[in-house]
């Protein structure tokens, strides 16, 4: 008996100690993993406990929060101008991860940030004060921008090219993160969110590469005349029309069967958009020079933070000779965002020097005091050469000028752009997307902006989509918007 007592006090014993190792593992090696778990209703009940901070724009914030009735959950957020400011704010949502500057700076807007806490706050173990989000955003670039989309499918990029900060991202059709805050309501409005075809949860400006078409011309400019294919804009080229791309029975012809593409200057080329140009330009060049170019205006960088994270922009490797043709016409498999052709007007226009480009100027802790300061983090990377940028915006004005590009001009402002008209589906068979790529300069005031819009679908018939009638204006909205401001 006492033998079996025995045993049985050591499996016991065995069975405690194995408890006590478990309770010890969760609690110093899994507890910050468990802490953190999406699924802990504890940290929705910590967040919702107090107000959010907010975030700014022009000195206003368009968030805030409110009081729930009833449940463990005490506040919501609010959205003011919700659909305007999607494509910045994103959501935070009792019931789905945050995005956007809600997503990326969610611990300084929910008070758990470690640079907020004060030493009474250390001594307490209270929750800190939330801070703020400042932006760069330009109420009126912003609501120019929306409003001249209006209803097609689109995205647009304002940039001031001087310092980087970006004064509008639109996106439409857009929603209003307000009907994703309540976990009451949120599952209704998400069912129906995600089931629409627009896609109005996808931010277009910052995260939806497409064919650039035309507008990546400016790229296959710039690198000719930094690699020395030719002295200037105004210099001949080597441009038979049309041009039988090479290893194939195929021609690349141009939309204007009339305009004076052949041996065309690349000035003339840039304002009547001559494929055979930039084709042959490609091949010319071949794809190791033509996407180092690319990369240097920021394309194939998977880490571009605004600090949002843009989705990549893409020049292709290892094709043969007529693919590498197609991508000096933006088709293929080149994909650009608006923020990426808003980079790359934007460092022409700044001199051939791209200064980092972000929408948010500084976060701050509840007192207004700074955490983060990004305006003073802004780096800049020289592109090309200051000769090769002012031969570039030369041509640029030449387009809106007198050239495909005559809707985005402004009186007494000096305007500079590039469109494009980017095939769509198989065989070209669905509606192409419209694109424009701009820079303006105010004399007056000195002011600068760089903007960039593509238009998926509009209610437009297809032969009447182009990047001058439906893209330009809009780049024109907004530009006007930030010299006037």
């Amino acid at each position: 008996m006492n033998r079996m007592i025995r045993r049985a006090a050591a499996f016991s014993l065995i069975l405690v100690l194995a408890l006590l190792v478990r309770a010890t593992w969760v609690q110093f090696y899994e507890g910050r993993a468990l802490a953190d778990d999406t699924d802990n209703r504890r940290n929705a009940i910590r967040t919702y406990a107090q107000p959010l901070g907010n975030i700014v724009v022009a000195g206003h914030p368009v968030t805030g929060s409110a009081p729930t009735e009833g449940g463990d959950l005490r506040y919501r957020r609010t959205y003011t101008d919700g659909p305007l400011y999607a494509a910045v704010t994103g959501y935070t949502s009792q019931s789905y991860a945050p995005t956007l500057l809600e997503g990326v700076h969610r611990d300084a807007l929910n008070g758990t940030d470690p640079r907020l806490r004060t030493v009474l706050d250390t001594v307490t173990g209270a929750r800190s004060a939330p801070g703020d989000v400042i932006t760069t955003i330009d109420p009126d670039v912003q609501r120019a921008g929306y409003e001249a989309l209006g209803g097609k499918k689109g995205a647009a990029v304002a940039v001031d090219p001087g310092t980087g900060r970006i004064l509008g991202v639109v996106s439409t059709p857009s929603y209003d993160p307000s009907e994703l805050t309540d976990a009451n309501t949120a599952a209704a409005a998400w069912k129906r969110l995600t089931g629409d075809p627009d896609e109005p949860l996808t931010n277009r400006a910052l995260r939806r590469p497409l064919p650039p078409g035309s507008t990546f011309k400016l790229v296959v400019a710039a690198a000719a005349l930094e690699e020395g294919l030719y002295g200037s804009v105004d210099e001949p080229t080597d441009s038979p029309d049309p041009y039988r791309m090479p290893d194939t029975s195929r021609n690349l012809t141009n939309e204007n069967p009339s305009a004076p593409c052949e041996d065309a200057t690349l000035r003339t080329a840039l304002r009547h958009s001559c494929n055979n140009v930039f084709g042959k330009l490609a091949v010319d060049l071949g794809q190791d020079r033509l996407r180092a170019m690319a990369e240097r205006f920021g394309f194939n960088d998977s880490e571009q933070d605004v600090p949002v994270r843009a989705h990549p922009s893409v020049y292709p490797e290892d094709m043969d000779r007529p693919s590498t043709a197609l991508t000096g016409i933006g088709q293929f498999d080149v994909t650009a965002t608006p923020l990426q052709m808003a980079m790359v007007s934007a460092a022409l226009a700044n001199g051939g020097e791209l200064v980092a480009p972000h929408m948010v100027s500084r976060v701050t802790d509840g007192g207004g005091d700074v955490l983060r300061d990004y305006d003073g983090e802004a780096t800049s990377r020289r592109i090309v050469g200051t000769a090769t940028a002012a031969q570039l915006r030369s041509a640029m004005e030449t387009v809106v000028r007198e050239g495909t590009g005559t809707n985005a001009r402004i009186p007494g402002v000096t305007v500079g752009g590039k469109t494009g008209t980017a095939q769509h589906g198989e065989n070209n068979s669905r509606t192409p997307y419209a694109w424009f790529t701009s820079y303006a300069t105010s004399p007056e005031n000195g002011r600068q902006v760089a903007v960039a819009v593509v238009v998926e679908q509009s209610d437009a018939a297809r032969s009447e989509v182009s990047g001058n009638g439906l893209a330009a204006p809009v780049a024109r909205a907004m530009m006007r918007a930030a010299l006037e401001g």
